[in-house]
């Protein structure tokens, strides 16, 4: 990926005021220059190296038109422009932008942004093109940009013309057109499902730094779940079952009608029943019998089906401070990863028992007022955000010593498992309270507890280790 760097201001100016004859997703009209100029100038302050401002004009037309169904329109003439190089943009490029679902995906997300956020969201959606394509751009004083903002709509298309009658086409402007159509031809998807979940969630907005980190635990739980199987496994041991008072919203009557009765409501009186009902005389045979009680009801099966309340919870230890560390072996750090498992287990867990009323808390252990986690806690907000406004999922906190008698009041009323994490997890005696402690003070993380093995440990993989760890956890736990 060249980049390149335009160090004289009226060379910049003239670049970009031709690109403005470039676009191709609408035509070049007074109204499409200044949202071209202020996208290109939120992509340069995050010191991005620009395309040709066609280009972005374009793509954000094609991300904020009308239903998401921008399309070429006929554009002026412009008889300098190379009318080859600009069809194979319009073919390789733009279909491509029409056709892919992942921009789709995004574009959706991006209209239901307001204000400056729209440009923010878009600069971070051509920041991860360009990441994922590797296509060329350019460098320049981002005053320019603001020079060509003070100018009327007009004027700028006015010189933008004249330049490219007079002077010709900007090699630049030719060259990146170039390498912009090689880039789309090598690539697959325009976005990828870690960007498209970012911008949907509004990660987009977040500064550089969240945006990686939330951006790596993302592919790291992706990376943990494509190495799980892809069905349920086996439980590892017999069924464990804990008795609880039985709630109303957690009994539900299934089976269909089984007999006919005399005793019933209306919607399951037999339509039969209704050759009784004279059309004059009151009161017919019908009334009669519906006091006498010999109408007949279809009687419907009274069996139950109980949900099995479930609760998980994740006890996070404070010295976990010390997993916010980049082992050589390990293609993230050991805090990422623990956050890719906790995610990637809440996901499994909601899919494999997904015929269970379940319940997960992420408790948050401190010894005082001071939160040590508060950086992981908010990554978690973001991440498990959808669970959280279900009501599945809750981030909590407590004080050293207050965990376990937090897992025994859960145990009254389901069926709890707590997994204990930390560099040196402690002991947590609970009752009623399946208990585990996952270790983590290395590279490869070790799962401990009643029946659990180091299974983690023998791995040559550090990376694997983690996977088998998450196996090895959700077997525990189905």
């Amino acid at each position: 990926m060249c980049t390149y760097e335009l160090r004289d201001l009226d060379d910049a100016r003239r670049f970009l005021l031709q690109g403005l004859w470039w676009q191709r997703a609408t035509a070049a009209a007074t109204a499409t220059v200044r949202p071209a100029l202020e996208w290109a100038l939120q992509a340069a302050a995050g010191g991005q190296a620009l395309p040709p401002l066609g280009f972005l004009a374009d793509l954000g037309h094609a991300a904020f038109g009308v239903d998401g169904a921008a399309r070429p329109a006929p554009a002026v003439a412009v008889p300098a422009l190379p009318i080859n190089l600009v069809r194979t943009y319009e073919d390789h490029v733009l279909g491509k932008l029409y056709a892919d679902w992942a921009f789709g995906r995004a574009a959706d997300a991006l209209r239901r942004y307001e204000g400056r956020d729209r440009a923010r969201g878009l600069a971070f959606v051509f920041d991860r093109f360009r990441e994922r394509s590797g296509f060329e751009g350019v460098h320049f004083s981002p005053g320019v940009l603001k020079g060509l903002m003070d100018l009327a709509p007009e004027e700028a298309l006015r010189q933008g013309w004249e330049s490219l009658r007079l002077d010709g086409v900007h090699w630049l402007n030719e060259r990146l057109y170039q390498a912009l159509v090689a880039a789309a031809r090598r690539t697959a998807e325009v976005l990828g499902p870690d960007d498209v979940a970012a911008v949907e969630a509004g990660d987009a907005l977040a500064d550089e730094g969240e945006q990686l980190a939330r951006r790596q635990v993302r592919r790291a739980a992706a990376a943990l779940e494509a190495a799980l199987p892809r069905h349920r496994p086996r439980p590892a041991g017999g069924p464990r079952e804990t008795p609880t008072r039985v709630l109303d919203e957690d009994a539900y009557p299934v089976g269909g009608f089984s007999s006919i009765s005399t005793r019933g409501g209306i919607e399951s009186l037999l339509h039969s029943q209704l050759a009784y009902m004279e059309p004059d005389e009151r009161p017919d045979l019908f009334d009669v019998k519906f006091l006498r009680d010999e109408l007949l009801y279809y009687s419907r099966d009274e069996n139950q089906f109980l949900r099995r309340r479930r609760t998980f919870v994740f006890a996070l230890y404070p010295d976990l401070t010390a997993t916010r560390f980049k082992d050589a072996e390990l293609p993230y750090q050991r805090g990422v990863l623990l956050l890719a498992l906790l995610t990637t287990a809440v996901r499994k867990l909601t899919e494999w028992l997904s015929a269970d009323a379940l319940a997960f808390e992420v408790l948050f252990v401190s010894r005082g007022d001071d939160e040590a986690l508060a950086a992981e806690r908010a990554l978690l907000q973001t991440l498990l955000r959808e669970p959280i406004t279900n009501g599945t999922a809750r981030l909590g906190r407590v004080v050293m010593g207050d965990a376990a008698r937090h897992c025994a009041e859960r145990a009254r009323r389901s069926q709890c498992c707590c997994l204990v994490v930390g560099v040196d997890p402690p002991e947590l005696e609970a009752r009623d309270v399946e208990v585990r402690r996952l270790r983590i003070d290395g590279p490869r993380p070790a799962l401990l507890g009643a029946d659990a093995e180091e299974r983690g440990r023998e791995t040559d993989d550090p990376f694997d280790a983690w996977a088998a760890t998450l196996e090895q956890l959700l077997q525990c736990w189905v």
